[in-house]
C-alpha cells in the first residue's frame, strides 16, 4: 500500500512540474529575421509584458542606456556590411542597446554581444551610435517586439516605438 502511495506522490509531483514548466516564461525569448538587400538581419531578444505598468519614462527611464529587452543584452546580426540611417555598419553580431527619448532615441551596436542587461555596457566599445525618431502610437503593444523591414527595422512597446533606415 505504502508503494502505491509513494508511486501516486511521486507521478503527482511529476505532473505538477511539467505544468508549470510549461507554463510561458514573463520574457519569452524571441527572434526577428528580415533581409536588407542580401543581408540577412536577425534580431535575439526577450520579450517582456506590459502588465499595466508605464513602461517609457518609468520601468525604462529616458535618456538612458537600456538594453532593449529583457535578461541577457538584445542581439543586432547583419550577415553583410549595411547601412543603418547612413552610416556603415560591419557585418557581425552586436550586441544592441537603446538610449529612449520622446522624439527621438538612440540605437546603439556594441562590439561585445553577449552580456547580461546593460549592468557591463562600455561605451568605448560602441561600433555605431544613430540617432533615430520614436514617439508614441495609438496601439498598445503588450510585449516588446522588434520587425525587421526591407529598409528598416523597428522597435515597439506599450505605446512606444522607434525605428531605423537601413540599405545595403
Amino acid at each position: 500500500m505504502n508503494l502505491k502511495k509513494t508511486l501516486l506522490a511521486t507521478a503527482l509531483m511529476a505532473f505538477i512540474g511539467l505544468a508549470a514548466f510549461a507554463q510561458e516564461k514573463a520574457s519569452p525569448a524571441k527572434t526577428a529575421e528580415g533581409m536588407v538587400g542580401d543581408a540577412k538581419i536577425t534580431i535575439n531578444y526577450s520579450s517582456p509584458a506590459v502588465k499595466g505598468r508605464m513602461i517609457w519614462g518609468d520601468l525604462v527611464p529616458l535618456g538612458e542606456v537600456w538594453r532593449a529587452g529583457a535578461n541577457e543584452a538584445t542581439t543586432f546580426t547583419t550577415t553583410k556590411d549595411i547601412m543603418v540611417e547612413g552610416k556603415k555598419l560591419p557585418a557581425g553580431t552586436y550586441g544592441f542597446f537603446v538610449i529612449p527619448g520622446e522624439t527621438s532615441s538612440t540605437f546603439i551596436f556594441n562590439k561585445v554581444a553577449k552580456q547580461w542587461g546593460a549592468f557591463d555596457y562600455d561605451s568605448a566599445e560602441d561600433v555605431l551610435r544613430v540617432s533615430v525618431p520614436s514617439g508614441q502610437t495609438s496601439t498598445l503593444e503588450e510585449r516588446l517586439v522588434y520587425e525587421v523591414k526591407p529598409a528598416s527595422f523597428e522597435i515597439r512597446w506599450e505605446y512606444g516605438k522607434a525605428s531605423a533606415k537601413l540599405g545595403s
